[in-house]
């Protein structure tokens, strides 16, 4: 975390990874931002999810492991655990081993009979998975469009290691975000209510907390960016003065109004996403969306 910190800070344009973001406090405050008024993908990719569980259920067969990249609460999971047949497994994976603890109970009391096998991880370089049936078909779930927070590269290598660990009949279900005006994506990442804003600045908290920083939490503001020329929606932690802050011995000077790049959230047009699905050894079998056509959720094999 201080190596990535550092060599974040370093650059022309500051950055940390958003993967920092998801600490305990982030994660739940990720959760409060899904039920926000402005943040459309939840709701959204849920009613998509539930309208299609009957087809995706019928395609996917009966005794699958359903593995979840980056499973957070695993909400949307509930509509998959309900639909699929006879699951064999459940194997959710994500960076805060807090949110796997105190999901993991709450799911078994509502599925006793489920198989549940947490593992703690980055979702770019797939962990292992746990000794489950090899017999089993593996189901990949990545909801939630979080592959909108990866380059392409990023993706490539995401998609190449889980083709690689669902092995060559295995599928994964992917929410993707669509693009779509800017009067719409704007406000789902700068609510009114300022949790989005608290969720960003609680990256300073977690380094300040965990690698010793001074940052002034009130010397940064939040700011959503809409960046047309890479379809994406950017969050930024913008300085408010000149300033200084000190981190594992190494000060990092800051001007007023420059700014450290906390996440992106691209917004995809499905035939251009099949030429980066096809880089990553897959193709999609079937589309779902909604009316409005803000949201995707696609089933894939492999290539």
């Amino acid at each position: 975390m201080l190596d990535d910190v550092l060599e974040g800070l370093a650059g022309r344009q500051k950055t940390l990874p958003s993967r920092l973001l998801y600490d305990a406090r982030g994660s739940d405050l990720f959760e409060d931002i899904t039920a926000l008024p402005e943040y459309y993908p939840t709701r959204t990719e849920t009613a998509i999810l539930t309208a299609a569980a009957p087809d995706l259920s019928r395609r996917i067969g009966e005794g699958a492991v359903l593995v979840e990249y980056g499973a957070g609460a695993s909400v949307k999971t509930r509509i998959l655990l309900d639909a699929l047949e006879a699951l064999a497994g459940y194997v959710p994976i994500d960076v805060s081993e807090d949110m796997l603890a105190k999901t993991k109970p709450l799911l078994q009391q509502d599925y006793p009979e489920l198989p549940i096998h947490p593992v703690v991880g980055n979702f770019l370089v797939p962990p292992p998975l746990p000794d489950i049936d090899p017999r089993a078909r593996r189901v990949g779930f990545f909801p939630g469009s979080t592959i909108g927070n990866l380059d392409d590269a990023d993706i490539e290598t995401f998609l190449a290691g889980a083709a690689e660990e669902l092995g060559p009949d295995g599928l994964l279900v992917l929410g993707v975000d669509l693009k779509k005006s800017p009067d719409i994506l704007i406000p789902a990442y700068d609510d009114a209510q300022g949790v989005t804003a608290d969720f960003n600045r609680n990256l300073l908290v977690r380094i300040n907390r965990e690698l010793g920083a001074d940052f002034d939490l009130d010397a940064f503001r939040h700011e959503a960016r809409w960046n047309e020329a890479d379809s994406r929606m950017e969050m930024h932690l913008v300085s408010l003065a000149d300033q200084s802050v000190t981190i594992g011995g190494k000060r990092f000077d800051f001007a007023a109004g420059e700014t450290i790049h906390t996440e992106n959230s691209r917004k995809f047009d499905l035939d251009e996403l099949d030429a980066v699905l096809a880089a990553g050894a897959w193709s999609r079998e079937a589309t779902y969306t909604d009316p409005g056509q803000l949201f995707s959720v696609l089933l894939l094999g492999r290539a």
